[in-house]
């Protein structure tokens, strides 16, 4: 009994000194203003894992790095540490258009080269950029003979999050793609998700857990492993392993913004910063504005997409629209359905579709004549239906059209249920599979590039997820890539009441958005009633962002409500400052922003279906200056359960710097104020 007793004290002793040594901290640093520390650390038997302080409390657990591979041993264990390099980047940059006009990049990178001695000494370079309010770290593949081809199954990259916490997500492969609901649950109870995720922390902390510069690689989910640990996983390819890279590589950067509140996240430039510079020159081409359209229609089943007697799409219809716009001062009239081979199976195929051939009762060339005599231009469309092959083989073509006739925009579409995007496979035949695979990633990538030559600006619907490339080729203005305002036409269900306060803290961290916002009627198809307030259709323009915005509704439904029109006509969509005044995930936000061609300011406010009383400090105003408010708020019985949702009191008073505004928000509604100097 003693020698059993003496040998058990041996052996936890010998594991107490194993442990000692179990994990060994070979590299670490701290953001500009040591708010954010990084740790690497190799774990017995040479397994690689990071963790993150802040303000020296543990966010990120010991996390583990490394890959599965298809044609080699994995790149897991074994490794030994070859360099540590360490240093400091500040420096500022413009952006041609955006949420505002100048971005500090301020952070501390830290390499860490590391040598797999057990198998074949293979290298690999883990690279951290640590700012104050986030963590970008990304895999440098060095060009190396022992793994000259590499096959990525899965990443084993994971997040452990030290603290409980509430996530914000949506659900990844599912049918709908990225236009699923967003879901609110325990960190530990989520499935599956997509990104950005967001969680808020027990004591408050906010992280948003995202990718940058998703480049020739798959999309990132993240999947519960166990307890509050997420593990990365990669969208498979229809060709195979997830990831087919030759020679040296770098993966996209895996990204967590983090910061005391939610309204510190979407200050966060991280994403874009982890972006190349502009790789088109000169981009003044790309003209950020508003656009009305034949669309809003379709969707209350009043028009169709395809030829027939009910054709939307008709030079007679769209003249109407161009006179519209040219009256009421938007740049821009979108056309759905002028194109032949809206009558197949289109969401299920989508070979039909000419890009180049206009139905009968469309004059193409007429109407962009007839536009650019107003003042207007045409702003184009191609839906594919998710049929890459098909559209690739026009794209060049279609682009070539549009640009001879004066359309610099296009909206894009690729309607199909996630899982069957058509893709042409290595063997030359027919292959299905995520629109968000690396073949996808390629495609989307090349359908802006190929744009580009015919300085073309793309807004992408059902898109890949937006990764910050907007920095890199800055003709990729929008993307939808979330529940836009067509579902309140024929959804079921329509948009929550608390989608737009959700949206802000989740979809909008990834970039801009067309979310074809400005439905004055308050109504979609067959009398559905919107989770709104008319006030908040207008503030919806200041809080979702995009520099091509539409303004939805019928032509006849903004006339009927002149007062209301007048904010969505005044409203700019390119910034030079952008604020976060307040803001709740899911419950409310306030966003005050500064137009980049004068000295206006804008403030967007929402709530969801609670009442809610907000301040606004003006402290964002230039001081000595006197403004005048032009308010658009809820009027005092207004509620979006009701008729009282239309209720609009719109009204002006004199303010400063100084004060302080006391926003009264209706139950599912907002407030919208344009700020002017006096002059």
């Amino acid at each position: 009994m003693q020698l059993r007793r003496s040998a058990a004290i041996l052996a936890a002793t010998f594991a107490l000194s194993v442990n000692a040594w179990a994990q060994q901290v070979i590299a670490k640093a701290a953001s500009p203003g040591q708010v954010l520390d990084v740790e690497v650390q190799i774990e017995n038997g040479g397994k690689l894992g990071y963790a993150v302080k802040r303000n020296g409390k543990q966010v990120i657990g010991l996390s583990r790095l490394g890959f599965n591979l298809a044609n080699a041993p994995k790149l897991d264990g074994g490794f030994a540490l070859l360099k540590q390099t360490a240093s400091l980047h500040d420096s500022t940059w413009e952006q041609p258009w955006g949420e505002r006009q100048f971005v500090r990049n301020h952070y501390r990178e830290l390499r860490v080269e590391v040598e797999q001695k057990n198998r074949g000494n293979r290298r690999l370079a883990i690279v951290f950029r640590i700012y104050d309010d986030g963590i970008g770290f990304r895999y440098e593949f060095p060009d190396q003979p022992q793994l000259r081809d590499t096959e990525i199954i899965d990443e084993l990259t994971e997040f452990a999050v030290a603290q409980k916490g509430t996530a914000w997500w949506i659900p990844a492969g599912e049918l709908p793609g990225l236009e699923e609901e967003i879901r609110t649950s325990p960190l530990s109870e989520i499935g599956t998700a997509n990104t950005p995720l967001t969680v808020r922390l027990e004591d408050g902390t906010h992280i948003a857990f995202h990718e940058a510069a998703l480049v020739d690689y798959a999309s990132m989910w993240l999947r519960k492993v166990d307890g509050q640990k997420l593990r990365a996983q990669l969208v498979a390819s229809p060709n195979g392993p997830a990831v087919v890279r030759h020679g040296a590589f770098t993966t996209p950067w895996r990204t967590m913004q983090i910061a005391d509140n939610a309204a510190g996240l979407y200050m966060s430039d991280l994403v874009l910063n982890l972006n190349e510079p502009n790789k088109l020159g000169d981009v003044s081409w790309v003209k950020p504005s508003k656009f009305v359209g034949v669309w809003w229609e379709m969707h209350l089943q009043s028009g169709t997409w395809n030829a027939g007697p009910k054709h939307a799409a008709n030079t007679a219809n769209t003249k109407r629209y161009i006179d519209f716009a040219a009256k009421y001062g938007f740049r821009g009239v979108l056309v759905e359905g002028w194109n032949k081979g809206w009558e197949s199976d289109w969401g299920h195929g989508g070979a039909d579709f000419s890009f180049t051939e206009s139905y009968p009762d469309f004059d193409l060339p007429g109407l962009a004549a007839y536009a650019k005599s107003k003042g207007v231009r045409l702003v184009g469309h191609h839906e594919t239906g998710g049929n890459l092959p098909a559209y690739e083989k026009q794209m060049d073509a279609a682009y070539k059209l549009y640009a001879k006739h004066g359309v610099d925009s296009v909206k894009s579409g690729y309607v199909h249920e996630a899982g069957s995007m058509q893709f042409m496979g290595e063997d030359g035949k027919l292959r299905y599979g995520h629109y968000d695979s690396q073949l996808g990633v390629r495609h989307f990538l090349k359908a802006v590039t190929e744009a580009a030559k015919y300085r073309i600006a793309v807004d992408t619907h059902e898109p890949v997820k937006d990764t910050g490339l907007r920095r890199t080729y800055p003709n990729w203005v929008s993307r939808e890539g979330a529940r836009g305002v067509e579902y309140n036409a024929w959804g079921n269900p329509p948009n929550a009441v608390d989608h737009e306060a959700k949206l802000v803290f989740t979809r909008m961290l990834s970039g801009p958005m067309d979310y074809t916002p400005g439905v004055l009627s308050l109504v979609g198809a067959e009398g559905k009633v919107f989770n709104s307030t008319q006030a908040k259709q207008l503030a919806n323009f200041v809080v979702i962002y995009s520099p091509l915005a539409m303004a939805a509704d019928l032509p006849e439904n903004y006339e009927k409500y002149p007062a209301a029109f007048k904010f969505i006509r005044d409203v700019p969509t390119d910034w030079a400052d952008t604020r976060v005044v307040n803001g709740a995930v899911g419950e409310y936000v306030t966003i005050a922003r500064k137009d980049r061609n004068s000295q206006d300011w804008y403030v967007g406010a929402v709530t969801d279906g609670e009442k809610r009383a907000l301040a606004l400090p003006l402290s964002f105003l230039d001081a000595g200056k006197t403004y005048v408010a032009e308010i658009y708020r809820d009027g005092d019985a207004a509620d979006y359960r009701s008729e009282r949702r239309f209720d609009l009191v719109v009204e002006q008073r004199r303010v400063t710097a100084k004060d302080v505004l006391q926003l009264q928000l209706a139950p599912g509604g907002g407030q919208a104020i344009r700020f002017s100097p006096v002059r």
